[in-house]
């Protein structure tokens, strides 16, 4: 068992707080049932341990995310932190959101690392999956000398890159094209018509290349495929180039190879088990979603998604659905019905979140029509009023050295760019950090719309008694009034680990960083055996 790399030690919850015991918990996640659990650090500690299916959702986070994450108000929700205090605070502002079932996990994350494995990184479960697949199935693969040598010498070969677009456009391997993982099994045979073409599957590190190839096998593909073994960093570790601004990309939808790529995924997804429903079924999902979590999720490209989907579902792309499903799915053991309008996609992507141990349905266009256009925006309650401590951008702009300005905004968003002279503080950090503001004059907090900052100001009030005051709109209504932004000189106050830095994206990774994160995947299937909660079923 992998103790927690913490000394914290998490006071017994105070007593009008409920809790649940890890083995409890342990014993819902075997057993199937539905519970959600939040961990509400930040995503820095999250990162370097938490339980398996822990989902991520800092204190600050809560009114902005929760409602999404959690769908339904009677959804058993349990709350820990290391010894940090934050889940005390957060039961009652969950609470406060609707939320009936909430508790408060037994002695926190010291408390479960006694009883089950803790684990590193994010997105755990969908990237152990993707090792324990490998080990099963036994998906081929290339070393980067061997695939490089291959790229160069064959011309009937393609690459797909099976990431997000953005993350192909940052950097790619040589011949790449970027065909995200939930598109492989509808458009590979578009790009490679002939059988005897060889395709190679990439990804940043191994997941996606694993479950990218695998896809393809599954689907039917007489090819020779290959995922690319440990993916750009496997590429970058072997010291070759990488190919950065490339664009290349598919949209269009596969016209001669349609047909064999349905039949194919029709039959995949019936072996594995993969449900279709029709209108009755689909409306007795919906009639019990105050006793069921249901998440409703549409598998095609975002560009799809924007041009019209069915009312009620959001945009989660098939690849990244399986890649990281604890980013739209918080309940475990809710039900998922997921939308395509061509029968593949859907299919493929229940067919491996079925196998991850979901309960996971498809549904067409034949049941539910695309009728909304644009994103759908994110579930969250009224923001609350703050009378008279609300300060428009005019006021703030006639004189900002008069103010003490406090960004709220995840540390990326701050560093790319802040108001002028703004300080970086966390609002899950008011107790420690608000001391060390310099001066005693008012202060005014904004976020990157203004709600964090609307939300946290309950929190600023009992952490300081410097008169505070919220911007209005946020830093967008700064920059849409026409001021600019500052970028190169910044005011940390907090601890910038509100967001764990992946060493699979971007360019500037440090190689040590890269190894590790390769040799961390490669050791979770003997973790996962001995944790023994995922319910997971490779066909």
């Amino acid at each position: 068992m992998t103790p927690s790399p913490t000394s914290g030690q998490t006071a017994a919850p105070p007593d009008q707080f409920r809790v649940m015991t890890p083995t409890e918990l342990r014993r819902r996640w075997r057993a199937g049932e539905e519970v959600a659990l939040l961990d509400v650090r930040e995503e820095g500690p999250y990162s370097l341990s938490h339980p398996f299916f822990a989902v991520s959702l800092p204190l600050s986070q809560i009114e902005l995310r929760l409602l999404d994450l959690v769908p339904r108000l009677t959804a058993p929700v349990v709350v820990y932190d290391d010894g940090e205090g934050h889940a005390a605070r957060a039961v009652p502002r969950i609470r406060a959101l609707g939320y009936t079932d909430v508790a408060i996990l037994d002695g926190g994350l010291s408390g479960y690392a006694r009883v089950g494995e803790v684990f590193r990184d994010v997105n755990v479960p969908s990237k152990a999956f993707g090792e324990l697949v490998e080990a099963i199935r036994h998906t081929p693969s290339l070393s980067a000398d061997e695939a490089k040598a291959l790229i160069e010498r064959e011309s009937n070969l393609v690459v797909l890159d099976a990431r997000r677009f953005e993350e192909y456009r940052t950097m790619s391997i040589p011949r790449g094209v970027s065909v995200p993982g939930g598109e492989l099994a509808f458009r590979a045979r578009e790009l490679a018509p002939s059988p005897d073409t060889t395709i190679i599957v990439n990804c940043a590190g191994r997941t996606r290349s694993i479950i990218g190839t695998q896809s393809l096998i599954n689907a039917g593909l007489p090819n020779r495929i290959y995922a690319l073994r440990n993916g750009t960093i496997g590429w970058t570790l072997a010291g070759h180039q990488v190919e950065r601004g490339k664009t290349a990309r598919v949209l269009e939808r596969p016209q001669t190879s349609y047909a064999a790529a349905l039949a194919d995924a029709k039959a995949w997804a019936a072996r594995v088990g993969v449900g279709v429903l029709d209108h009755a079924t689909l409306a007795q999902y919906q009639a019990e979603t105050a006793t069921r979590t249901l998440y409703c999720l549409d598998v095609r490209t975002p560009e799809e998604y924007a041009a019209g989907h069915p009312a009620g579902f959001a945009s989660a792309p098939g690849g990244q659905l399986v890649q990281a499903t604890d980013e739209w799915v918080g309940v475990r053991g809710a039900r998922l019905v997921l939308f395509d309008d061509d029968g593949v996609r859907a299919r493929m992507t229940a067919s491996w979140l079925k196998q991850m141990g979901w309960d996971v349905a498809i549904v067409g266009p034949d049941v539910v029509a695309p009728t909304e256009t644009a994103s759908r925006a994110p579930r969250r309650p009224p923001l609350p009023d703050v009378g008279a401590a609300a300060i428009g951008v005019a006021e703030l702009a006639a004189d900002p050295a008069a103010w003490t300005i406090l960004d709220l905004s995840r540390s990326p968003g701050y560093k790319a760019g802040h108001i002028p002279g703004a300080h970086f503080v966390l609002a899950s950090r008011f107790a420690d950090d608000l001391a060390k503001l310099p001066g005693n004059g008012a202060i005014v907090l904004t976020s990157d719309d203004g709600a964090e900052a609307a939300f946290a100001l309950t929190d600023a009030r009992t952490a300081t008694r410097r008169e505070l005051r919220v911007l209005s709109g946020g830093t967008r209504a700064w920059t849409a009034a026409g001021h600019a932004l500052e970028t190169k000189r910044h005011a940390w106050i907090s601890l910038a680990d509100d967001v764990y830095k992946r060493p699979y994206e971007g360019t500037d990774n440090a190689t040590a960083a890269m190894q590790a994160y390769i040799d961390w995947e490669l050791q979770l299937v003997a973790q996962l055996a001995n944790d023994s909660v995922s319910n997971f079923h490779v066909v």
